[in-house]
Parts: structure tokens; C-alpha cells; sequence
């Protein structure tokens, strides 16, 4: 039996599985990322314990460049420029699939997921940073880098809030003002710990300003959002509520969803691309 590995690559945590999907899992790890040779050590060390397997799959954190395998320039230290899927390839001597991380967790939820049956679909995962998959086709949308939703310029009424960003290249892009880490700069708390509404209103309309723009050009019929944000309560409903109002009956809305496979997504999704790659 054709059996594949897959690994949710994050900036916190490497998730690693082998299987064929998610009636089919014999091993599911995380693993810390730590450097760049310490956790490859490590998934390479899974896979040779728990294999072997005919490809692997690999959902990562980016920005990437998709042809050569390569983590490009990220933030994250000592990240920059690592060639992941040589790597894992070389060593485990198995064909390699590679996309990002949303691109890969949007194939999963088509697959297995709240997606499935769709044409064009897109997923926002919404945490660490902001993220998105689009997928037209049932394939992922690639160009000549990939798609960089989470650096949308969205409208930031600076008198409204006059907070800066996080971003370390944009400031108040997307991510810069709707992140994890971007709650917590201005609220002195991290996004778990903000109780008051006012805050998660702010926090709704700028989701719903980013998931405007992006139904503006890409048209889904069905949008997954998910990440540790979407944690709160009403959220995903008050976005929703705030898009029907940006939108003011001009086009159809597209319904937003949790992730049906909840956070196996991304590594499920990298199954399916190892698939691809055998």
C-alpha cells in the first residue's frame, strides 16, 4: 500500500504524520522549530522510525520559493534561505512535494474538508501572522512568487487607531494590524486574554477588510478561516456580518467557515500534496 508523509512546517511547531488521510493516520508527531538543522534532524528521524513512506509532503512557513524548495526570506531567525525540501529530500531518499503552509491546509480542507466540491476557494488562517490559500480547480494558485495575502493593504484610519503594525516590512499591512502579535502590541495582552468587545470589533473589521479585498479578485465561492484568533467566541460571525456590510448588496458574499478538519488541516493537506508528488 502507497503510504505518504506529511509536515506542517511552522514558525512555533513542525506537525509530521504518516498515513493516506484522516481515517488513515499511523503517526502523528510535533516537533519545536528550533534551528534549521535540529528540526529537520528531528522529521527526518520520525519518518525513518515511523516509515517508510513513498513521498513526503510539506506545507511551510514563507515567504518560499516554490520551485526550489526554499524557505526565503523570513523574519524568523536563522530561517532565512533554508532549503528544506532538498533536504528532506536527500535524506529520506523520497520524491518531495512543496507549497506553503495555507496553500497546503486549503488542499486539505478541499480534500477531506469544508471545501470540498468547490471550484475556487480560498483559506485565511489567522494567528502568528495571516495567511492564505487559494486554490482554483482543486490547485493552488502559484504565480511568480505565491500569493502573500496576509500583506494586503488594507484602509488603517490612523485617528481611529493610531497603532503603527508589527510588520517588520510593511507596519500596518494586513498582518500587521490583524495578528496575534498585533493584538497583543496594542492591547498590552494577547489576543486570548481580551475580553472587552471593543477591541474584537476592531479585530472584525479589519478581517473583514482583508477577506473583502481578497473576494474582490479571487471571487470564492467559500472562504475557511481559521488560526488561534478565530479562538474567540462570535468572531467568525461578526466578521461575516461586517463583509455583508462593506459589500452593501452590490455582489454575493461568500460564506466564511471554520476549518472542518480543525488545526489537522495543514498537515492533512500535506498528505494530499505528497500524493501529488509519488
Amino acid at each position: 500500500m502507497t503510504v505518504f508523509g506529511g509536515i506542517e512546517a511552522g514558525g512555533s511547531k513542525w506537525k509530521c504524520a504518516v498515513g493516506t488521510g484522516p481515517d488513515e493516520l499511523r503517526a502523528v508527531s510535533t516537533i519545536a522549530t528550533a534551528t534549521p538543522a535540529e528540526t529537520i534532524g528531528e522529521a527526518v528521524a520520525f519518518f525513518d522510525r515511523e516509515g517508510p513512506v513513498d513521498a513526503i509532503g510539506i506545507g511551510s512557513f514563507g515567504p518560499v520559493d516554490l520551485a526550489r524548495g526554499v524557505i526565503t526570506t523570513t523574519p524568523k531567525p536563522g530561517w532565512a534561505h533554508t532549503d528544506v525540501s532538498g533536504e528532506m529530500g536527500r535524506r529520506l531518499g523520497v520524491p518531495v512535494a512543496f507549497d506553503t503552509d495555507v496553500n497546503a491546509a486549503a488542499l486539505g480542507e478541499h480534500r477531506w474538508g469544508a471545501l470540498q466540491g468547490l471550484d475556487v476557494c480560498c483559506y485565511v488562517t489567522v494567528g502568528t501572522g495571516i495567511g492564505g490559500g487559494i486554490l482554483v480547480g482543486g490547485t493552488p494558485v502559484h504565480g511568480l512568487q505565491h500569493p502573500e495575502v496576509g500583506h494586503l493593504r488594507i484602509p488603517h484610519d490612523r485617528d481611529e487607531d493610531p497603532f503603527p503594525g508589527v510588520c517588520p516590512f510593511h507596519g500596518d499591512c494586513w498582518e500587521g494590524l490583524a495578528s496575534g502579535p498585533a493584538m497583543e502590541a496594542r492591547w498590552g495582552r494577547p489576543a486570548d486574554e481580551v475580553a472587552d468587545d471593543a477591541p474584537w470589533a476592531l479585530e472584525a473589521r479589519y478581517l473583514a477588510l482583508g477577506v473583502l479585498a481578497l473576494m474582490a479578485v479571487v471571487s470564492p465561492q467559500r472562504i475557511v478561516v481559521g488560526g488561534g484568533v478565530l479562538n474567540r467566541r462570535g468572531l467568525l460571525e461578526l466578521v461575516q456580518r461586517q463583509l455583508d456590510q462593506l459589500v452593501s448588496g452590490y455582489v454575493a458574499v461568500p460564506e466564511l467557515v471554520p476549518p472542518a478538519l480543525g488545526a489537522r488541516a495543514g498537515v492533512l493537506g500535506a498528505l494530499a500534496l505528497a500524493e501529488s508528488a509519488s
